[in-house]
């Protein structure tokens, strides 16, 4: 059964700001991943990025930081920079689809590379320090090419592989391939983590009577979208209307100290209410305005009318689970 509960990163989104007033207000993720961190040559880090991967206000969070890189020594600074910042874990990001990512041979784009691969591994655990984990696809452009890619993860001693259940044109959408997560589950040396799709409690428990020797679960939309999916999952209530208000509120209220503009709050929101819309019922009309507002003040009105007029769901209720 399902060991441990894991909030995958989704960039633009759970950032430090997110991160912070979502575990004040629900919790109940075991792991919280940080967005990629992608190191350059010049062993440089940015003021953006410094923002991201500090633990400065954020010392009680189970962060995890993600690192995308195909170089050796590019990964194994940044993991000497994140072990004095107080990580104990650093994650290796091997299955962004991202065109931009793939075209520099990072991300799920590295996949294509076996022997390369293979080697930048072989480099990397001859000397780091903290514990690698790696989050994967089953290939570049076909699910054939995983029995390659395990023979190349079974060498190492991963802390976790967490297996994203499609290939990198297939991005977020379509049939996930789940005879080969069940092969991958059977035949890794390492422990396995899910990822895919997952985003209801019921979805959970489908998976943990399938594939019961799975160690852990990755969840990144379904935690937006329903943001005490995690904390329902170790036993807890599901959010109320009053809890998803005082959230959402809190967190407005931060973007606008954190960017100093109320206009870029207002988009910030506008990218979580994409998620969240969908805990209500017959969201049509009033997704549009959320969808499509100009002014901060146009984005409060909407949000009101959602919480005056919409009825939360059901299953966001916890009668599912």
């Amino acid at each position: 059964m399902i060991q441990r509960l894991d909030f995958a990163p989704l960039d633009g989104i759970t950032r430090s700001v997110f991160r912070r007033v979502w575990f004040r207000h629900f919790g109940g993720a075991d792991r919280i991943f940080v967005p990629f961190f992608s190191p350059t040559h010049h062993h440089i880090v940015t003021p953006r990025d410094l923002r991201e991967i500090t633990r400065e206000g954020a010392k009680d969070l189970p962060l995890v930081p993600q690192v995308m890189s195909r170089l050796a020594p590019d990964f194994l600074w940044a993991a000497e920079v994140l072990e004095d910042l107080g990580y104990r874990e650093i994650n290796l990001n091997l299955g962004c689809p991202s065109g931009t990512v793939t075209a520099k041979g990072k991300g799920s784009g590295f996949l294509s590379r076996p022997e390369e691969l293979d080697a930048f591994f072989d480099q990397v655990f001859s000397s780091v320090r903290l514990p690698v984990s790696v989050k994967t696809r089953l290939g570049y452009q076909t699910p054939e090419e995983f029995p390659r890619l395990l023979e190349i993860f079974n060498r190492y001693p991963i802390a976790c592989l967490t297996i994203h259940a499609r290939v990198r044109p297939e991005k977020y959408k379509g049939p996930l391939h789940l005879d080969v997560f069940e092969a991958a589950l059977r035949e890794s040396k390492n422990p396995v983590c899910y990822n895919g799709d997952l985003q209801t409690v019921v979805g959970v428990r489908a998976f943990e009577t399938r594939f019961p020797a799975a160690e852990a679960v990755m969840i990144g939309r379904g935690g937006v979208a329903d943001p005490a999916l995690f904390r329902k999952l170790q036993g807890g209530p599901p959010a109320s209307r009053e809890e998803l208000q005082s959230f959402t509120q809190e967190l407005y209220r931060e973007y606008q100290a954190f960017y100093g503009q109320v206009g870029t709050a207002a988009q910030r929101m506008r990218e979580v209410w994409f998620y969240l819309i969908h805990l209500f019922e017959d969201t049509e009309r009033l997704n549009r305005p959320m969808r499509r507002f100009r002014t901060p003040g146009e984005y409060e009105a909407a949000e009101a009318a959602i919480f005056r007029e919409l009825v939360l769901r059901e299953d966001a209720q916890g009668v599912l689970a």
